[in-house]
């Protein structure tokens, strides 16, 4: 199969508004799930999950945390400008960046740019009792976004202090809606640890600590890995075949344990989320981009969008783990730091998930095209079945288990 030639009308499917859940359920254990096995579909409640998990097997969850990455400026003419971050420009580490004091710089996008056509942008406000001045500077465009210079007056303060202040969490577009105090919490899994996303690794949001333990105690080992999540995960297809569509950089992380948990496991994982799924098949590449050449840097291990499509690797999943962890351990590093771009589409071979836990995704998206390639195309039986049994559908939807 072409997959360059996919057209991506052929993955639509009428999503009426009052499908798409504005806000989340109550309780987030309670959402529905739908359960896809070898074909046969069926429905249960989201605290039952356990019941279709393997024995013995291993999940993998991403623990990105959602930041508040909205800064709202009012310029003296009273125009609104807003400065979305996307990504750490400088420094570039995630980590760093929000220890930063005084400076730091962000790749943006700018909210009402045709306002800010040149000149500071301040905005004052209290952090610890004290009034601070933040002032943002626009440099110089980097594709579709903007290098932005954000400085502030006060040494004490770090980055992160200031985005806790005044930060405003982004929800997804298509929620038509402001962020609300209680999206604080419901737009966090309940084990997000390391900041750095725009959007929520949203098949997490069910997940509450009950379930944990029954997965625990069910004899499923549990890992954990990092994706930051871009804005570009919510990026229409905008051309007719997905060759036109460029898929987003994002940054992942992946600690030496879980490499070497995989490996025991047989190469084999369940994947909590799409970016579960994006991270997990990046490896097996980055693995076989080591197979040729052992001495590459974290940067050039970068897997590109079509990669997956432009070579015929032999290795075995865990032939390529194996690749990546002997990496670690040559270069002395306890995680693995590095991106990628893959596009998981029709025709791709999953070489790593073996089983997807994921919500419902929008008509024509390339999570669908993900989705449709782990269940061999079935996708409109599912989707079928979640649109006439009243399942909610995007973010703060319901459910799904995976089982080709």
């Amino acid at each position: 199969m072409d997959t360059k030639h996919i057209k991506i009308s052929d993955y639509n499917y009428p999503l009426p508004d009052e499908r798409i859940a504005k806000y989340p359920i109550a309780q987030r254990d309670h959402s529905k799930l739908l359960v896809y096995r070898h074909g046969e579909v069926g429905e249960d409640t989201f605290y039952n999950i356990t019941k279709y998990l393997p024995e013995g097997a291993l999940m993998i969850f991403n623990n990105t945390k959602v930041i508040q990455a909205r800064l709202h400026f009012r310029k003296e003419t009273g125009a609104l400008i807003e400065v979305f971050l996307l990504e750490p420009a400088e420094p570039t580490d995630y980590e760093l960046m929000f220890q930063q004091t005084e400076c730091c710089s962000w790749l943006c996008l700018v909210g009402n740019l045709k306002k800010w056509k040149e000149g500071t942008l301040r905005r004052t406000f209290e952090v610890k009792g004290r009034q601070l001045t933040l002032s943002a500077e626009r440099k110089h465009e980097q594709g579709t976004s903007h290098w932005i210079e954000l400085s502030w007056d006060n040494p004490d303060v770090s980055f992160a202090e200031i985005l806790e202040a005044v930060g405003e969490l982004p929800i997804p577009p298509y929620l038509n809606r402001k962020t609300e105090e209680g999206d604080k919490t419901t737009y966090q899994t309940v084990y997000s640890k390391i900041k750095g996303s725009v959007a929520a690794p949203t098949a997490g949001l069910h997940f509450t600590n009950d379930v944990l333990q029954s997965i625990d105690a069910h004899g499923v080992e549990r890992e954990e890995l990092t994706l930051h999540v871009g804005a570009g995960t919510f990026k229409p297809v905008k051309s007719e075949e997905i060759e036109g569509h460029s898929m987003h950089t994002e940054y992942i992380s992946v600690r030496r344990q879980t490499l070497q948990k995989l490996i025991a496991h047989g190469g084999a994982a369940i994947a909590v989320g799409t970016t579960s799924v994006r991270t997990l098949e990046s490896l097996y590449y980055m693995g076989c981009k080591l197979a040729q050449n052992p001495d590459l840097s974290e940067q050039q291990l970068h897997v590109n969008q079509w990669e997956p499509y432009e070579t015929t690797p032999t290795l075995t999943a865990v032939e390529a783990l194996q690749n990546v962890l002997d990496y670690l351990v040559r270069n002395d590093l306890g995680v693995l730091h590095s991106s990628t771009q893959i596009i998981i589409a029709p025709g791709y071979e999953y070489k790593i998930v073996k089983i997807l836990v994921t919500n419902f995704h929008q008509p024509q998206s390339t999570l669908l095209l993900l989705v449709s390639a782990f269940v061999k195309g079935d996708w409109r039986k599912i989707y079928d079945y979640a649109l006439s049994h009243d399942f909610r559908f995007l973010s703060y939807g319901d459910s799904s288990i995976l089982i080709p």
